[in-house]
């Protein structure tokens, strides 16, 4: 890239290199894993497993990559028998920070993987960029943050201009966030799928058909922000439940869509356990389904579920930035009460509504309200929001309606 944004995540990656010997960094293709990790120490030792030359080598004799110490081993999914290699070297050396692993899946879900290193690694998730940090704004989640506190202020709410719809079609890739042009934007994101299709896809698993595949991607895409069903999917891509499952697991360990499960708040409810998809792009899921322009959104009738992905973009980035300590999730019940995340932070809660316009009436607080009757602890819900177009003003049922505007800001 010719203009390297900062990570925020570059402090998590810090942290982890001074207290293991082994940082795992994962996330999708092109999220700038291995731009960040170079970052950490220019002069330490890199080697790639896209190169075929080291592919080999680490298939013959994986120990001669780990002489070199501190070293970046760059995409290790590809060999996933070297994690035993690292494994003899950590215990017959144990020294914090001698290797950052990066790999585009998630080792951990992998199932050819031959060891999770436990007890000597540490396992972190890049998202792709929020538009607040592609911006380069600093602290700019911190709103998120406040909304915890026992002092919040609905006034100090960032209030600005959003346009969500312009961000939705860039997504968080850095290549394609620096493509100005709409039509070349989509070309990029096509040779992104083609790629994931031919060559990342495979890496991890033997796919008969790989057309089958694709529509599972684009019938996956048009349920963003949905309740997964999978029989559902199944049924609309003409494949079996069992291939189906497959076929989105891979998905998940490509770190290509997230499953959000929703919030057990009390077992003797009538609770929906279905995980929500998201996908961890927003520009790729709207790519996947067929919306090129921000005309296409004005025709479809699930706009306020696109809203959702590409609000969740910043969400996700939150989550990412203390992995230890927060969560995300959903909550619904089988009476068709809802609500879209519940954020918890050291157990305590916030309940999210997400609003595409701009008038909030009494029902958006509904599904918080049975939200907190459903709770044992209604003390561990902190505050209702409702995220909405218009100003923040507060609501009933310990709830204020904020504008989500400064979350997606115009360009």
């Amino acid at each position: 890239m010719n203009n390297i944004k900062p990570r925020w995540f570059l402090r998590n990656l810090q942290s982890t290199i001074r207290i293991l010997p082994v940082s795992v960094l994962t996330g999708a293709r092109q999220t700038g894993k291995t731009t960040l990790a170079k970052s950490i120490e220019p002069a330490r030792a890199y080697f790639t497993l896209d190169e075929m030359e080291t592919l080999n080598q680490s298939e013959r004799n994986p120990d001669s990559l780990l002489e070199s110490r501190p070293v970046i081993l760059d995409e290790v999914q590809r060999t996933p028998q070297l994690l035993l290699a690292v494994k003899r070297a950590v215990d017959e050396r144990r020294q914090p920070g001698d290797f950052i692993l990066t790999g585009s899946a998630n080792l951990l879900l992998m199932g050819r993987v031959a060891d999770t290193l436990a007890g000597r690694a540490i396992y972190l998730e890049l998202p792709p960029f929020c538009p607040t940090e592609w911006r380069e704004r600093k602290g700019a989640l911190t709103p998120l943050d406040r909304l915890f506190a026992a002092d919040f202020d609905w006034r100090e709410w960032p209030d600005e201009p959003g346009n969500w719809q312009g961000w939705l079609l860039r997504g968080g890739y850095p290549p394609a966030l620096q493509i100005d042009s709409t039509a070349d934007r989509c070309l990029w994101f096509a040779a992104y799928i083609q790629t994931y299709l031919e060559r990342d896809l495979r890496q991890l698993s033997a796919i008969s058909s790989l057309p089958d595949f694709q529509r599972v991607m684009a019938l996956a895409a048009q349920r963003t922000g949905k309740l997964l069903n999978q029989a559902d999917l199944a049924r609309d891509a003409a494949l079996s439940h069992p291939t189906t499952h497959r076929y989105l697991n891979l998905l998940e360990t490509g770190c290509l869509v997230s499953l959000i499960r929703p919030l057990m708040t009390n077992p003797s409810l009538a609770l929906v356990k279905t995980p929500k998809l998201l996908w961890t792009d927003c520009g790729l899921a709207a790519s996947l389904a067929g919306i090129k322009a921000e005309t296409d959104l004005a025709h479809r009738l699930d706009t306020g579920f696109w809203l959702e992905q590409t609000l969740f973009q910043s969400l996700q980035t939150w989550r990412s930035l203390e992995p230890h300590r927060r969560k995300l999730h959903f909550w619904r019940d089988r009476a068709g009460h809802e609500v879209d995340f519940v954020l918890e932070q050291d157990g305590r809660l916030v309940a999210m509504e997400i609003k595409s316009t701009s008038q909030v009436t009494g029902n958006d607080v509904s599904g918080i309200r049975a939200f907190q009757d459903s709770l044992k602890s209604k003390t561990s819900l902190i505050r209702g929001v409702v995220l909405n177009a218009g100003k923040a003003r507060p609501l009933d049922a310990g709830a204020v309606a904020l504008p989500w505007g400064w979350m997606v800001p115009k360009t």
